[in-house]
């Protein structure tokens, strides 16, 4: 597994040139709302987007994207559109906060068990292999050979039956899914010689580089409404892709020393500290088109336990 996350990567919000409209407006909404039952303007949208940098059509170009994905739908008729985040997005929202927030809390049971897929497939069935390739990553399988991929743990369900979507119908090909353990784990011959580590570790390392002064910025109170959401949004946005690239392989696997502790740490004390602040900030600018938006927005935050609360419910 190539992680091939470099400093830019990391950086937020992600594009080419420039903020994700897209991407951003789910970090948002993740962030900030909690009910299905809160109507949504599009104006107020296009305000809280314009805080980043998005413009209008941007702003209306992703509220039609998230619409065809079914993460917000229209509400009634009238013009200009209402939305509102459907059932499907807030238990998506709520599991993936608690993902995000409670990834790196505590380390990962060990029982030594890797879950192994092999495969072969006929030369001709370059568009299989590739669509095999993709669900095997998607799952969290590294390649640790050609056509050996491996993951911790022992749930070989989802890949086995994603072997039979992608191949039963893929004339010769063959695929195995077996329960593994190395008789050598830790060395130069073991599982972690199929992630890059040290591409994983350099990219922790950009995070903490890039948000250090914020850090101190935000210890020393210099953090005000206006900059709180834009800097809580971007270190979420930013931490985010860390527990859908990190495997979260047990120590003895690991480089030292190992960033993501310090990197956690980091974006916990920030995301903590400014979570008010923002939500203030999300309410004024959104009020002039939403008058009932400081009803319905809200923060999360890690509870003590690792799990993801909106701020002043009980979870």
């Amino acid at each position: 597994m190539s992680v091939h996350v470099s400093s830019d990567d990391v950086g937020v919000p992600r594009a080419q040139a420039g903020p994700n409209p897209q991407h951003l407006l789910t970090t948002l909404l993740g962030e900030y709302l909690d009910s299905s039952d809160a109507d949504l303007p599009s104006m107020a949208v296009v305000a809280m987007l314009g805080e980043f940098g998005i413009s209008e059509s941007s702003a209306r170009a992703a509220l039609s994207r998230l619409t065809r994905r079914g993460l917000i739908a229209v509400r009634g008729t009238g013009r200009p559109p209402v939305y509102h985040l459907t059932p499907r997005a807030i238990a998506r929202h709520r599991s993936r906060m608690d993902h995000f927030l409670g990834f790196g809390a505590r380390p990962p049971r060990w029982t030594g068990d890797w879950v192994t897929v092999s495969f072969s497939i006929p030369q001709s069935g370059q568009a299989p292999r590739h669509t095999v390739r993709k669900a095997l990553g998607a799952l969290g399988f590294a390649r640790l050979y050609d056509s050996v991929w491996i993951r911790p743990g022992s749930d070989s369900g989802p890949v086995t039956q994603a072997l039979h979507d992608i191949l039963d119908d893929v004339d010769g090909s063959r695929w195995s899914v077996m329960h593994a353990r190395f008789d050598q784990e830790a060395g130069p011959h073991g599982p972690a010689a199929a992630y890059d580590l040290a591409g994983l570790a350099s990219a922790y390392e950009a995070f903490i580089a890039r948000y250090a002064e914020l850090r101190v910025a935000v210890r020393d109170g210099e953090v005000d409404a206006t900059r709180a959401l834009v800097a809580r949004t971007s270190v979420m946005d930013s931490w985010r892709r860390f527990p859908d690239i990190d495997p979260d392989l047990p120590a003895h696997l690991l480089p030292a020393p190992w960033p993501r502790q310090a990197a956690r740490d980091l974006m916990l004390e920030i995301h903590s500290a400014l979570g008010s602040l923002a939500e203030a900030r999300l309410v004024q600018v959104a009020t002039p088109y939403w008058p009932d938006a400081a009803s319905w927005i809200t923060h999360f935050r890690a509870s003590e336990n690792s799990v993801s609360v909106p701020a002043g419910r009980d979870g």
